[in-house]
């Protein structure tokens, strides 16, 4: 455990009053466990300032302890001292046709299906091993998640980014003239499709996915579908899966799901994908076992039906409460305390996006010297320019939300409205 500030116990001990089944409110002390996002900052440079305690607001990685019904899962195997060569078990392909029907209204999947992957980003790596060649362009959506471009930049396929734009109301949307205009002049057959979208937090409507596969349709494109975000949804929103919006869709579309990110099960390894196409799944098996090593690992398979069970469906569900109220929190202090600074009211995932353009013209500074100033209080926050978008900032707001407080606190006593002496 941390040795917290007075200010970050009170504000733990008023969320204590709150009834919750489980935990989401001690603050763990993750140094030296294994943890990037506790080890690590991202920033060169930046050092936190004597005085100040770590805030992990950075890597897509909770700061909770995970679901009790994993732990569970994880110890009641180790008692067995036999780790060797195994199939996945029935019962891991019933908990995911279980949990996609009941958490997304799926119906009709099979265990044929389902295709193991080590990760969302490996699955992507198939995929554009099966469906592109080298110097091939995709297309994705602008901001980008950084893994998704590293992927591309590493296999040597071109990036075609169509801009999201914000609308009045400051809601991100896609520019559908725009996404088929550079889809024909580029003559693009793969698309990738974040669902909810990372790093804006946007959750689509069925009518805009719709409109986005009629134009992958018309011009042909396989699919990729990212949807590890899906049962991250925030109050008011629901995951609408890419594949029930058309039987065409259902046909192009490769989707990506995991319990990594829903579960904080990321050491453990171990996503999924889903194609019902024939000829989409089979290049993707091809695909995915070249290497030899996009195999699943014993712990983590149970450590998926451990999460995909009842009790798993319970605690997703109060964290669902427990990130709407500490995005609904930094939503309002940011809008209400940082002039300069606007984002997108969120509505999934567990992080946010800054745009802090207008503060940095205001204060005659850089992206740089903001993003170090904060990891100079003890705010690790990421640079959000990666993502193809500038003068932007993530921060991930899935931590016991008295951090939320304090971090927001730090930020606006020593950053963005600092008093100049």
């Amino acid at each position: 455990m941390y040795d917290l500030p007075e200010e970050i116990k009170a504000a733990q001990d008023s969320t204590k009053e709150i009834n919750m089944q489980y935990d989401f409110t001690t603050i763990m002390d993750r140094a030296g466990r294994d943890s990037i996002a506790a080890d690590i900052i991202p920033v060169k440079g930046a050092e936190v300032r004597e005085g100040f305690t770590k805030i992990p607001m950075w890597v897509a990685d909770m700061n909770f302890p995970t679901a009790p019904s994993i732990t569970k899962a994880i110890i009641e195997r180790a008692q067995h001292p036999s780790f060797g060569y195994f199939s996945p078990s029935k019962a891991y392909y019933d908990a995911i046709i279980s949990w996609q029907e009941k958490r997304n209204g799926v119906t009709g999947l099979s265990r044929a299906n389902i295709g193991y992957e080590n990760g969302v980003l490996g699955c992507l790596s198939s995929a554009l091993s099966a469906f592109t060649q080298p110097g091939e362009a995709v297309l994705v959506h602008a901001p980008l998640y950084i893994g998704f471009s590293s992927v591309f930049t590493n296999m040597g396929r071109k990036i075609v980014a169509s801009n999201l734009q914000r609308d009045k109301d400051g809601i991100w949307r896609m520019d559908y003239a725009d996404m088929e205009e550079k889809i024909k002049d580029n003559r693009i057959h793969f698309a990738v499709f974040c669902s909810p979208h990372n790093p804006t937090g946007r959750v689509w409507e069925r009518e805009e996915i719709e409109q986005a596969m009629e134009i992958f349709q018309r011009n042909d494109c396989v699919v990729f579908s990212d949807e590890i975000w899906s049962d991250l949804t925030l109050d008011g929103h629901r995951h609408i899966p890419t594949q029930s919006v058309s039987e065409d869709a259902r046909r192009r579309t490769i989707a990506a799901y995991a319990p990594t990110k829903t579960f904080s099960l990321a050491g453990l390894v171990g996503s999924y994908h889903i194609a019902y196409n024939p000829l989409l799944r089979d290049k993707m098996r091809k695909a995915g076992s070249l290497s030899h090593y996009n195999s699943m690992n014993v712990l983590s398979m149970h450590a998926l039906t451990g999460a995909y069970s009842d009790e798993g469906a319970a605690w997703v569900d109060e964290l669902r409460g427990v990130l709407s109220d500490n995005a609904d929190y930094a939503y309002r202090y940011i809008t209400e305390h940082f002039h300069g600074v606007t984002l997108a009211r969120p509505e999934g995932t567990y992080m946010i996006y800054l745009d802090c353009a207008g503060w940095l013209a205001e204060h005659h500074k850089t992206c740089d010297e903001l993003l170090r100033a904060g990891i100079a209080v003890g705010v690790i926050w990421q640079d959000g320019r990666p993502f193809l978008c500038d003068n932007t900032i993530r921060m991930n707001l899935a931590l016991p939300h008295s951090l939320v407080v304090e971090a927001f606190d730090r930020l606006d006593k020593y950053v963005f409205n600092v008093v100049q002496h």
